[in-house]
């Protein structure tokens, strides 16, 4: 366990960005087409190109709003608008799949949301097998979900095992009854651990549960049994992330009252007490918010410097393409990322006239695709070594940084980062606060109108 130092997490907390990608969404633009998007697809075929498949579907719908959520979601109960949608994201399947290149397999498989599992288990059969008929997956693919214990059913998870999938993530947010009021999120503790036994029971390769910290009334103190509480559910992997408030970007927040929030203080503490509890328990602390068993693949990612990240935060399969389906879905090309359609209608529309429903994207410069490599090494390896990036870019490390290398002397003071002859290394505090690092190197930070769009790095 190393000392979490509450004053340096004062000083360095500020907004920045996740690093899901680089550079940051707030840098997709129009001028990037659906034109643009299909000439990109069809370049990775005419390419020799061993570059496997990652999939992302994104289904919106949920049954009822969490205060809380910061995600890109839909609250129905229309039955037929959701199996409109599906229609809709098979049509755009069948756009794609038409594009890429027959024999290029797949190695991931994710479906997020809003709540995936509010589709019915039927839906969930039929979508999966559609998938399945389009794309040929390999023998050892990732193939997650994820899902909410509140209108699940067992068959749910029947039908997602069936259909192949091998990893289900869950949030739990807080088992405390008064929180999960104050955030519209009813979840009984015996609901909870109903679906982690039902998980095991089918076999799933691995569960991840979230918590979230900084939501109203919490304290360390009882926020503390949470945080028992989950440990004797003993998932594979736990993610830990801070509250966000920003009501000015989501106006559903508003229905969170601010002086109901923990004072900043207390969130610290609330931060410090769960890394304590969770690394005690024996879970690593992989960086940033995550935690993984040390058997975990992403612990043995981490040790052999393999660890990724993508749109859907830190993952062990690198080097693919990322193509993601449904209304706001990002995918992610070698050199280029690309947005979806936000709205239900126009993304229906485009695809009814058969073309991709993009609406944003980005091409990546050569200055990008160096700065992106640098910032995934630092966000992922908690290393660097110079002369990798001057061999592959052939350029001096030093001289080419030398304003972010600059940079990093206050974190080099505080004991967060440890220069050496190769490079430098990032201490496991300094992993805490790893977006702040990263930061360091990112060529667009100046930019200030991006700073309202992120959130507070701890």
């Amino acid at each position: 366990m190393f000392d979490i130092d509450i004053d340096l997490i004062k000083k360095y907390d500020k907004p920045g960005p996740r690093y899901t990608s680089y550079p940051t969404a707030p840098h997709f633009h129009e001028g990037f087409t659906p034109e643009d998007y299909k000439t990109e697809i069809i370049k990775t075929n005419s390419e020799p190109n061993d570059r496997d498949l990652s999939l992302y579907f994104h289904i919106p719908f949920c049954d009822t709003l969490c205060y809380f959520c910061g995600c890109n979601m839909i609250v129905t109960r229309n039955r037929d608008r959701i199996s409109n949608y599906v229609a809709a994201l098979k049509k755009e399947i069948d756009l794609l799949r038409g594009l890429i290149r027959d024999d290029r397999k797949s190695v991931q498989l994710h479906w997020g949301g809003g709540t995936p599992t509010h589709l019915n288990p039927d839906e969930i059969t039929d979508l999966i097998s559609y998938i399945n008929n389009k794309f040929e997956f390999k023998p050892d693919a990732e193939k997650g979900c994820e899902i909410d214990p509140r209108e699940l059913t067992r068959a749910h998870l029947e039908a997602l095992r069936e259909g192949g999938f091998n990893r289900i993530s869950m949030g739990v947010q807080d088992f405390n009854p008064k929180v999960q009021k104050a955030v519209n999120r009813i979840q009984p503790e015996g609901m909870t651990k109903q679906v982690v036994d039902w998980v095991r029971e089918l076999q799933f390769d691995s569960i991840n549960l979230d918590l979230i910290y900084g939501l109203p009334f919490q304290t360390t103190e009882e926020f503390a049994k949470t945080v028992d509480k989950l440990i004797e559910l003993s998932p594979d992997r736990v993610a830990v992330f801070n509250y966000a408030h920003v009501p000015w970007m989501k106006k559903h927040m508003n229905l969170i009252k601010a002086e109901d929030l923990p004072a900043p203080e207390e969130k610290l503490e609330i931060l410090k007490m769960t890394v304590a509890k969770l690394t005690a328990a024996g879970y690593e602390f992989i960086g940033m918010d995550h935690f993984a068993k040390p058997n975990d693949e992403m612990s043995v990612a981490l040790r052999e410097k393999k660890l990724y990240r993508n749109f859907q935060g830190y993952s062990t399969h690198a080097g693919t393409d990322l193509y993601g389906m449904g209304i706001t879905s990002i995918g992610q090309l070698e050199r280029i990322y690309v947005q979806n359609i936000k709205t239900e209608k126009e993304y229906m529309t485009a695809l009814e006239a058969g073309n991709l429903p993009t609406t944003i994207g980005y091409m990546l410069n050569e200055d990008d695709l160096l700065r992106r490599e640098v910032i995934m090494k630092v966000m992922c390896d908690f290393e660097l070594d110079y002369s990798f990036f001057e061999k592959k870019y052939k350029i001096d490390f030093k001289d080419y940084f030398s304003y972010s290398i600059n940079k990093l002397n206050d974190f080099t003071e505080d004991g967060l980062v440890m220069f050496n002859n190769s490079g430098f290394k990032v201490s496991e505090m300094g992993r805490l606060l790893i977006r702040n690092i990263a930061m360091s190197f990112d060529g667009y930070m100046e930019r200030k109108q991006d700073t309202a769009r992120y959130s507070r790095t701890v």
